[in-house]
C-alpha cells in the first residue's frame, strides 16, 4: 500500500472508525499521521525526527524530516548547519528546526503491519479515554444494560458505549443473571486503569434504592421530600428516612404511593426487599423510637458523649424490637447513627435496683451512715462522693428528716474521705514515679496522676504527647457496629473538651507551643466557622 494512495479513501477510513468507536475525527487522523511516521523511521533511520501531516479536507500525506539548526553539524540526520540552514531560510537561528520534505513512501508487509498496530492502539486509547470521560460524570446515577457475559459470579454488563461489572458481593443474594437480562444498577465508582475503565456497578448500595424511590416519587425528585437516611440488608429488610419540606404533604404517604404502588415498584426491583419508611426527627430520642418500628418503646435515655441510647420495651415487644437475629435493631443503628441498647422494663428495674444498692453501700462506707442514711442519699439522686462534697449545703438540708447541722456533717465526712483518698493516691503516685509538674495542670487530680503513671506517663513532656483519644477513649465505627476503645480517664468522667485543654495546658508549659500560637490557631478556626456559616 503506497502512501500516496487514494486520499479520498483514507479520510473515508478515518471517518468509518471514528463514527464506529465514537471518538473523534482529528484522534483517528493523528493515530494515522504516527503510524506514518513509525513506517518512516524504520525506512530513513530510528534516529530521525520525521514528521507526517495529514490533511483533513484533501486526505493529502506529508512527509518531512526536521532538522535542528546547530553551529556545527555532527550528524546530518538529526541536525545541519547554521550556514546550511541560513541558505534556505536567511531569518534561521540556532536552535531552530527546518523542515526537510521527503518523498512518498510504499509500505512493506512489516511496515504496514506496525502501521495497523500503531493506529489500533492509538484508537482503543482514545475509546478509553471516551468511556472514562463519559462515565466519571455519572458516579450516582442508575443505568440500565444487558447482561453480556457472567464470570465466576460477577456479571459484566453492556452499557452501550462501554462495560460495567456487577461483582458478587454487590449483587442482591439469591439474585441470578442470564446471558441478555435487562439489568439495572448504580454506578458507585468509575476507575481508569491499565485495561481500560472499571465502570463499577451495585444492586447492594443504600443509594441504589435512594435513586429508585426518586424515580418512582416525583416529590423527592422535585426536592419537596428529602431521603434523610439509609439502611438496608439487602434481599430482606430496609428502613428508609424522610422529611418533608412541605407541611401539607406526608412524606411516608406520598413514598407508599396510592395503594402502595410506588414502594411496591422499588421492592420488585429489589426482589422482595420488604421497606419501612420511617418519619425523620431532628431529635433523636424520637428518631429512634421511629426507626424501631413496628416495636412500641417506653422509655428512651441518652448518652450524648457516647453517641449511645438505652431504650426500654415491654417484655412482650423485645422479640420484635430486636428482630430476627438482630436485624431490626441493627438497621434502626445504622438508619439513626446510635448504638441502641435494648432492655425488657425488668430488665431496667433490676439494673436500677443494682444501681442504687451500689451508690447506698458507696455512701455507707465513705460516710461511715447506716443503710436509711444511705438509701436516703442514693434516692435523691446522688451518684458520687464529690457531689455531695461540693454542692450546696441547702440540697443537703432540704431533704426530708435531715437539718442543716446533719447536711453540714454528712457534707464534712464526703470532704474528709476526699482527702484520704486523694493522700493515698498521691502516695501510689509518688510510688510510680510521676512528676510533681504535673500538679500545675489546671483539672488534674492525684487519681488522674495514678492512671497516668500505671500507662508510663511520668512527666509534662509525656503528657504533652497524649491526644484527647488517648485520655478518654474512642469509638470505630464499622457495619453499623460501633466499637469502644476505653482511655486512661474513662472511668474518671474526664470529658474530651476538658482532656483537651489539659494536653495544651501541658504543651505550654512544655514550651511546645506558645500563646501567640494558640490566639492564631483560634482566630483561623473562627475564620473557618465563619465562612462555613456563611
Amino acid at each position: 500500500m503506497a502512501v500516496s494512495a487514494n486520499r479520498l479513501e483514507l479520510l473515508q477510513i478515518a471517518d468509518a472508525v471514528a463514527r464506529e468507536k465514537v471518538i473523534d475525527r482529528e484522534i483517528v487522523l493523528a493515530a494515522m499521521a504516527d503510524a506514518i511516521q513509525k513506517a518512516a523511521r524504520s525506512r530513513y533511520g530510528s534516529e530521525s525526527n520525521i514528521r507526517a501531516d495529514i490533511n483533513p479536507k484533501t486526505g493529502e500525506i506529508r512527509l518531512q524530516r526536521l532538522l535542528e539548526v546547530v553551529e556545527k553539524a555532527e550528524d546530518y540526520s538529526t541536525q545541519i548547519p547554521l550556514e546550511l540552514a541560513r541558505d534556505r531560510n536567511p531569518d534561521a537561528a540556532l536552535g531552530d528546526f527546518i523542515a526537510d520534505p521527503l518523498p512518498p513512501m510504499d509500505f512493506g508487509r512489516i511496515a504496514a503491519q506496525s502501521a495497523k498496530q500503531v493506529i489500533v492502539q492509538k484508537v482503543r486509547e482514545a475509546e478509553r479515554d471516551r468511556q472514562f470521560d463519559e462515565f466519571k460524570d455519572r458516579v450516582g446515577e442508575i443505568v440500565n444494560g444487558t447482561v453480556k457475559r457472567v464470570e465466576y459470579g460477577n456479571v459484566i454488563v453492556d452499557l452501550g458505549r462501554g462495560e460495567g461489572i456487577i461483582r458478587r458481593d454487590e449483587m442482591i443474594p439469591r439474585e441470578n443473571f442470564r446471558y441478555g437480562d435487562r439489568v439495572r444498577a448504580y454506578v458507585y465508582d468509575v476507575r481508569r486503569e491499565q485495561r481500560g475503565p472499571q465502570i463499577f456497578l451495585s444492586r447492594t448500595h443504600p443509594q441504589f434504592m435512594v435513586k429508585l424511590f426518586t424515580m418512582e416519587v416525583p416529590e423527592i425528585y422535585d426536592g419537596i421530600i428529602q431521603v434523610k437516611s439509609v439502611a438496608r440488608d439487602p434481599g430482606s429488610r430496609a428502613k428508609i428516612a424522610v422529611i418533608s419540606n412541605d407541611s401539607s404533604i406526608d412524606p411516608v404517604g406520598a413514598c407508599v404511593g396510592m395503594r402502595g404502588s410506588r414502594v411496591q415498584a422499588v421492592v420488585g426491583e429489589l426482589q422482595g426487599e420488604k421497606i419501612d419508611i420511617i418519619p425523620w426527627s431532628n431529635e433523636p430520642a424520637n428518631f429512634v423510637v421511629n426507626a424501631l418500628q413496628p416495636a412500641e418503646v417506653s422509655k428512651v435515655v441518652l448518652d450524648e458523649d457516647a453517641e449511645r441510647i438505652e431504650v426500654v420495651v415491654p417484655d412482650e415487644q423485645l422479640s420484635l424490637a430486636i428482630g430476627r437475629r438482630g436485624q431490626n435493631v441493627r438497621l434502626a443503628s445504622q438508619l439513626t447513627g446510635w448504638d441502641i441498647d435494648i432492655m425488657t422494663e425488668a430488665e431496667e428495674s433490676e439494673r436500677r435496683q443494682k444501681e442504687f444498692n451500689e451508690r447506698t453501700n458507696l455512701f455507707m462506707d465513705a460516710l461511715d451512715v447506716d443503710e436509711m442514711v444511705g438509701q436516703v442519699l442514693a434516692s435523691e439522686g446522688f451518684a458520687a462522693v464529690e457531689e455531695l462534697a461540693y454542692v450546696e449545703l441547702d440540697e443537703i438540708a432540704s431533704i426530708d428528716g435531715f437539718d442543716e447541722e446533719t447536711a453540714q456533717e454528712i457534707q464534712q465526712r464526703a470532704r474528709e474521705y476526699l482527702e484520704r483518698l486523694e493522700a493515698e493516691m498521691d502516695e501510689k503516685r509518688k510510688a510510680l514515679g510521676v512528676s510533681d509538674e504535673l500538679r500545675q495542670i489546671n483539672g488534674m487530680t492525684a487519681q488522674m496522676m495514678v492512671a497516668l503513671g500505671e500507662d508510663g506517663i511520668k512527666t509534662i513532656e509525656d503528657f504533652a504527647g497524649c491526644a484527647a483519644d488517648d485520655l478518654v477513649g474512642w469509638s470505630e465505627r464499622k457495619n453499623g457496629e460501633t466499637k469502644k476503645f476505653e482511655g486512661l480517664f474513662s472511668k474518671l468522667e474526664v470529658s474530651r473538651v476538658e482532656a483537651e485543654q489539659m494536653i495544651v495546658q501541658a504543651r505550654l508549659s512544655a514550651g511546645w507551643i506558645t500563646e501567640a500560637d494558640l490566639a492564631t490557631e483560634t482566630e483561623e478556626v473562627a475564620e473557618d466557622e465563619a465562612e462555613q456559616e456563611a
